[in-house]
């Protein structure tokens, strides 16, 4: 039975939207033509966009109906609880009546695979279609090349890296071959392999990460009424609410202006000026464009009251992000007060470690946790000195980006049980796993994966392959395990593909205890979800990103310091956030240098970085980086100037500056060691 919602069912004694202000009241009243909302850095985009889920529940939108995405699935969880929470708020409902809930509300991706999965059939895909992370897909890459001819005869083979980025922006770039050889090294000559590959990749039932599918897209648009589909649920699926990354560019089924052509009931929330994400693809131009899409144009909405930063925080941010070349006008502005932020140069980043690690213990002694003070850098190498300081020193950190998680090779080695299980076709989760059992290499393993994908039952293959002698014991406890994992339901399939990987864990890896912890963290995640195919997507599509020296996460109640780099700190905030390396050939990364739109996305990722602070905002800029592995004699070293994203006058306005200190100024003043006769004393020890 479906519950009506509706205005005349408010509260009388509460109103929660009280809180909400004129600009954000704006966005959640807007109704009917398109509605583009530039909610910029801290500016309560979740709330509003909540809110206007909210209110159009109450005016008698069909809770089904609408459809609310996201890029992450932390955002999307975050935006139904809070609806579900103002919902509840304006009926008065007790404490134990639930909230209408949405359906379809999730990231993206996990819509994308779900109407994927629920309609594979339709598209030509097998229903157990394993979604592969980037390595992998790099290793499919690397296999469909080896089909197609081998090596490489070029003068300068392409690493298989180069194949994976290529056809993970397929859909963008093969489009517009002319950006081919812009983006990558050798995309030009690539190109045409790339597009052959398909075939190959499609015969192997798997969907690539960044491979933009677009045969969902015409499913949708020809089930209107639902022929040919089952019950016809696509069809109320008229997004009333939705929120994308800045500058995203979906997969074709996922892209709300071609779900709703004319753009009535559809909402898209985002800033221009926080569009990172070129390397997954994205372009800032789809935000920028997004008005003139529809006739008349898409409304726009600026939210510019920030309730994170204090006011100088927000000046300087302004002032960076004012000099890009094409943007939503907008200066947010707070009723906060606080301090300048501070540009400091210290020598060399040696001495950028020791101040950060010094700086971090002095806002501690003054009453700030660690954990609410984040270390930002744009690459994930950049905080190598630091990381060994915080060591030296002590001090407990998380490192957030760089090498991911799930990229671990006993990580791996789980999920492709996982993955081999649900999908017994998959052939690079089947090579994988099947070269765990001792005896059995990588011949053995084509020749299994050959029988299993000619053969109409592969897992009856499985049970008819004969394995070398040397293997036959370790076959048949996979094979007793892959029985029992077919029959074992969720979350329990995980604990038992775990006992079965332990023996070959601990024989693989001589830090085994500590991988042991991992895979004990995988299986915790694996309990929030519902099935083993949501799991294995999601986890894919979203990983999580966390690094440290220890193999799992700090206590939650322990204290200890963010390190991140600057695009896994978007959507964070810190009270306190220091920025490493704020010079060119860091910031914006030297390999940025030549192209006028990557220039632009190192401007606004450093916009990114600058506002992730609420209270005490630090630029650090290094005078000299050593440089030892180019020298033959001795070291090397480079001279850095300030980033040209802050030009004398910004910095002399908004910023306070701090000159070095003279380095071991304090070893200098004290009076001078006594000599010391070593070579005497060498040889009195003989």
């Amino acid at each position: 039975m479906r519950i009506q919602f509706h205005r005349s069912m408010l509260s009388a004694t509460s109103d929660p939207f009280a809180t909400l202000n004129d600009e954000q009241r704006a966005a959640v009243a807007h109704r009917g033509a398109p509605l583009l909302v530039i909610a910029g850095a801290g500016t309560g985009k979740t709330m509003t966009l909540a809110a206007r889920v909210a209110t159009l529940v109450l005016d008698g939108a069909d809770p089904n109906r609408i459809l609310l995405l996201t890029f992450s699935r932390r955002a999307a969880q975050e935006m139904a609880h809070r609806a579900g929470r103002l919902l509840h708020g304006a009926l008065g409902l007790r404490a134990t009546q639930g909230t209408p809930a949405l359906p379809w509300s999730g990231t993206f991706h996990a819509v994308g695979a779900r109407l994927l999965r629920e309609y594979a059939g339709a598209i030509g895909l097998s229903p157990q279609f394993t979604i592969l992370d980037r390595s992998d897909a790099e290793d499919l890459m690397g296999w469909v090349r080896q089909e197609q001819g081998g090596r490489e005869r070029a003068a300068r083979p392409a690493q298989r890296h180069l194949h994976g980025d290529l056809f993970a922006r397929g859909q963008c770039l093969l489009q517009r071959r002319r950006s081919l050889a812009d983006h990558l090294p050798l995309g030009a000559g690539l190109g045409g392999r790339a597009e052959a590959a398909v075939p190959h990749l499609r015969r192997r039932q798997a969907a690539a990460t960044g491979a933009r599918l677009r045969r969902p897209a015409a499913v949708l648009a020809a089930d209107d009424a639902g022929a040919g589909t089952g019950d016809g649920h696509l069809r109320p699926l008229r997004p009333c609410a939705g929120r994308r990354i800045p500058g995203h560019q979906p997969a074709a089924g996922s892209d709300p202006a071609r779900a709703a052509a004319d753009g009535h009931g559809l909402t898209v929330v985002g800033d221009d000026a926080q569009s990172i994400y070129s390397f997954r693809a994205a372009e800032v131009r789809n935000i920028l464009d997004f008005p003139a899409q529809f006739e008349p144009p898409a409304r726009t909405v600026t939210l510019t009251h920030n309730y994170r930063s204090t006011q100088p925080i927000l000046d300087a941010s302004n002032a960076v992000i004012a000099l890009a070349a094409k943007r939503h006008a907008k200066d947010l502005h707070s009723d906060r007060t606080g301090a300048k932020p501070r540009l400091v140069t210290v020598a060399d980043e040696r001495a950028q470690a020791r101040w950060v690690a010094d700086e971090v213990l002095r806002l501690r002694e003054g009453g700030l946790k660690l954990k609410q003070q984040a270390v930002l850098f744009r690459t994930g190498h950049h905080s190598a000195a630091l990381e060994l300081e915080l060591t030296r020193r002590g001090i407990p950190f998380v490192k957030f980006g760089g090498l991911k998680f799930l990229e671990a090779a006993h990580v791996k080695d789980l999920l492709s049980v996982l993955r081999w299980v649900q999908n017994p076709r998959g052939r690079l989760a089947g090579f994988r796993v099947a070269q765990l059992i001792p005896g059995l290499g990588p011949a053995s393993a084509r020749r299994l994966l050959d029988a299993m994908g000619a053969a109409d039952d592969p897992r009856a293959a499985l049970r008819g392959f004969k394995p070398p002698a040397a293997a036959s014991a370790d076959w048949r406890e996979w094979l007793q395990a892959e029985d029992e994992l077919q029959g074992t339901g969720w979350p329990e399939a995980i604990a038992r593909a775990r006992r079965w990987y332990e023996p070959h864990l601990q024989r693989l890896h001589d830090d085994a205890a500590v991988r042991a912890a991992d895979l004990a963290q995988i299986e915790r995640i694996a309990a929030t979800f519902s099935s083993r195919e949501r799991f294995l997507a999601e986890l894919t599509l979203d990983p999580p990103e966390a690094t440290s020296a220890e193999a799992d996460e700090p206590h939650r109640d322990e204290d200890y310091l963010i390190l991140s780099t600057m695009h896994s700190a978007k959507g964070q905030e810190w009270s306190a956030v220091q920025i490493l390396n704020v010079v060119d050939g860091c910031m914006p990364a030297d390999l940025a240098t030549g192209d006028d739109s990557e220039i632009e996305e190192e401007r606004r990722l450093l916009y990114v970085a600058m506002t992730r602070a609420k209270h005490h905002l630090t630029l650090l800029a290094p005078q000299k980086f050593h440089v030892t592995q180019q020298a033959k004699y001795g070291d090397r070293h480079l001279y850095g100037s300030l980033t040209r994203f802050i030009p004398a006058s910004i910095a002399e306005r908004h910023f306070d500056r701090e000159a070095p200190a003279a380095p071991h100024a304090a070893v200098q003043a004290a009076a001078p060691l006594p000599a010391i006769d070593l070579m005497a004393r060498v040889r009195r020890t003989f």
